[in-house]
Order: structure tokens, then C-alpha cells, then sequence
């Protein structure tokens, strides 16, 4: 059975603090600032820390948490073949500025994310 995924495209990470977390990955880490947005209901920032994948800080998030986020090449052709073999998304399909995506939780609990990238770095123009 091949994997459906083609990367890890981002780290998402939950804030109770954002300015403060501002603060900390890019001053006190020294990550690279690549943007920091309000729309789709949340306020978003990407960190470059050491190359792909970017840090995503997001206050829409709880912290503690850290999802990880995989590009897939189809997500619909990703969700069908996952679901073929138990996989099931949690919560239905949604967008964000890079794409469509959904989101699922394994058997611990852990949360992951799989993304199309149909608009790529939609966020840093």
C-alpha cells in the first residue's frame, strides 16, 4: 500500500499568546518572519525556523498542540483511498488560503491535517 502523502507542507501550532509567541519565534528562536494574517475567522503567522516545513502560529488554535500538515497531490482522490482502508476525516472538508483540506486524528488522538495545494503560498503575496 503506497501513502498518499507528499510532504509535510506545515507545522500548525495552537496560541494562547500570539503577540507574545510573535515575540518568541521570531526574536528569541530568530525564525524568519514570512507573514502574519487576519482572515477565514483567525490570525495566522508563518515562521520560516529552518527551512520547509514552515511553523504556522495560529490563535484560532489551543494550545498545547501541534498539527501536522501533509500535501496530497488529489485531496479527494487521498480521502478516498485513506477511507478505503478505515481512515475517516475529522469533521468535513474545508478551505484555507492554500487549499482544501481535512483534517483527522489517529488512534491517540494525535491531530494531522491533509492539504491540496491548489493555491500555494496564497499567504505571502
Amino acid at each position: 500500500m503506497n501513502s498518499p502523502f507528499k510532504r509535510l507542507a506545515y507545522v500548525y501550532v495552537g496560541t494562547s499568546d500570539f503577540e507574545g509567541d510573535l515575540e518568541y519565534y521570531g526574536q528569541t528562536l530568530g525564525g524568519k518572519l514570512l507573514w502574519n494574517r487576519k482572515g477565514f475567522g483567525a490570525r495566522v503567522a508563518a515562521f520560516d525556523l529552518c527551512g520547509e516545513p514552515y511553523l504556522l502560529l495560529a490563535d484560532h488554535v489551543k494550545p498545547p498542540s501541534t498539527r501536522l500538515i501533509y500535501e496530497v497531490e488529489d485531496l479527494e482522490g487521498a480521502a478516498k483511498s485513506l477511507r478505503a482502508r478505515g481512515w475517516r476525516p475529522k469533521g468535513g472538508r474545508f478551505e484555507v488560503p492554500d487549499g482544501p483540506c481535512y483534517n483527522f486524528v489517529d488512534k491517540s488522538g494525535n491531530e494531522y491535517s491533509i492539504i491540496q495545494m491548489t493555491r500555494p503560498h496564497a499567504m505571502e503575496g
